[in-house]
């Protein structure tokens, strides 16, 4: 018997990267997941690839009717949500003199509110059901800063005081509510680097080597199993050892 087996998962921005790897893990381990991405065309192919237990939604997480029609058809389809892991998230990088408020409120909708706004959803299934697990996708630069990002790394230290607060307020009904926070992830863009910016990458860190998605995605799934069982108000750094704190 697999892990999460009867476990209902919904894994927003899941059809790329992290959140495709985090979907691909649950569903090995037995969970049924919903699979979200900003048009269903590419949720439903992608949960296609992830078999018979899993099906695709359109979502916008900063959008108030949208997360609630989310969380009803996954509700109406398989009775409950077990599993919430808010991936979902953008960035509008600029220097903070420069940032437009535009691109200052576009990325706190997607990371911290959006993320607000699925949490609160997927609590009332939860509730009733007296167990869930939240795993929030933080990020490194959430506690070390960085320049040109004062809107993501806002989001992400939001998010991750986000995780403590809920994890409070929910413990009495069996409700765990962790983070996980990536470091420097191999993905499309780092794959695009040149031999050099690569290397100046990796000397940051001390395991000298970038991340994958699957090395997110493995912390997430050992958080929403009962091998957690205890760990709550958590914040996972999954970074190589580029952060310590």
């Amino acid at each position: 018997m697999r892990e999460l087996d009867g476990r209902v998962a919904l894994v927003t921005g899941s059809t790329r990267g992290i959140g495709r790897a985090i979907a691909g893990v649950l569903a090995r381990e037995g969970a049924r997941v919903a699979v979200t991405g900003r048009t269903r065309e590419t949720a439903e192919r992608v949960a296609g690839e992830l078999g018979e237990g899993a099906f695709g939604l359109a979502l916008e997480v900063s959008e108030a009717a949208s997360v609630a029609a989310a969380v009803k058809a996954v509700c109406e389809t398989w009775g409950g949500i077990d599993i919430l892991v808010n991936n979902a998230g953008i960035t509008r990088d600029n220097l903070a003199m420069r940032m437009k408020l535009e691109e200052w409120q576009a990325v706190l909708d997607a990371n911290l509110t959006g993320a607000f706004l699925c949490a609160k959803e997927c609590l009332r299934p939860m509730m009733k059901a007296r167990r869930g697990a939240i795993i929030n996708i933080s990020s490194v630069v959430g506690g070390l800063g960085n320049p040109g990002q004062a809107n993501y790394c806002a989001a992400k230290a939001g998010l991750e005081g986000l995780t403590r607060s809920l994890a409070r307020e929910y413990a009495n009904r069996n409700i765990r509510v962790n983070a996980v926070a990536p470091g420097f992830i191999a993905t499309d863009m780092t794959d695009a680097l040149g031999d050099k910016a690569r290397e100046a990458l990796e000397g940051q860190i001390p395991l000298a080597r970038l991340g994958t998605p699957q090395d997110v995605a493995e912390v997430v799934s050992f958080l929403a199993s009962d091998r957690a069982s205890y760990i709550t108000g958590h914040v996972v750094q999954v970074n190589g050892g580029m952060y310590m704190g």
